[in-house]
């Protein structure tokens, strides 16, 4: 069930990014799956590639302080995106690192926040 709210959450935060940063655009015909498929890659990406490179870079986030978190987030944004379009043939596309750092940014926020607030109910 944990889950389920999670993808629903994070896909509620996709939608937001995608709506409020230029350079983020929906593909395939109904938004509320693209946004679903995202939030599904998204979770996949975050589970399994992101400890990986985490640790590989640890080194590097350790001198940047912790911002080259930043960094491995935008790439996990873009990698999930991709594979969404890829393997589903829906999802969003992102037009530039720089679209991608504030969607990270804004669905990293967005997604706490959410996600803060269904534990309380």
């Amino acid at each position: 069930m944990r889950f389920i709210i999670n993808t629903l959450l994070t896909a509620i935060a996709v939608a937001v990014a995608t709506y409020l940063v230029p350079g983020i655009e929906l593909v395939g015909s109904n938004s509320t799956t693209a946004f679903i498929f995202v939030a599904l890659c998204l979770g996949f990406v975050n589970s399994l590639v992101k400890p990986i490179i985490s640790l590989l870079s640890l080194p590097i986030t350790f001198i940047t302080l912790g911002i080259f978190q930043l960094v491995i987030n935008t790439g996990m944004f873009i990698l999930a995106s991709e594979l969404s379009v890829g393997i589903f043939g829906s999802g969003i596309v992102i037009a530039s690192s720089a679209s991608a750092f504030i969607g990270a940014i804004l669905v990293s926020i967005i997604s706490s926040l959410l996600g803060v607030a269904s534990k309380r109910m």
